[in-house]
């Protein structure tokens, strides 16, 4: 995601991978991990639910549609309103 979209979410508390030591970590792996830690996850591989088996996870996930600045910018009332409707589990696709 990109780096601004931090201080637009500033009401949630955010980490990225890199930040948590994980920047190495496949994505099963990384879902797994971040699945004990976080409520949420934030990305924009559109590819995640075909290579990851996503049922029964309690982590909620969010697939933004391209992770470009000017899209993500303009579209991040968006944004906050899809992750403060996730429930755990969840999965949801935005199209920006």
């Amino acid at each position: 995601m990109p780096q601004p979209l931090r201080r637009r979410l500033a009401e949630f508390e955010i980490s990225t991978a890199q930040e948590m030591g994980w920047g190495r970590v496949k994505n099963g792996e990384l879902l797994q991990r971040a699945e004990g830690v976080f409520d949420a996850f934030l990305t924009a591989d559109q590819q995640l639910k075909y290579q990851q088996n996503l049922t029964s996870r309690r982590l909620a996930i969010l697939v933004l549609s391209t992770n470009r600045w000017p899209k993500v910018k303009a579209k991040t009332p968006e944004i906050i309103a899809a992750i403060q409707s996730l429930r755990p589990g969840d999965y949801m696709e935005l199209a920006l």
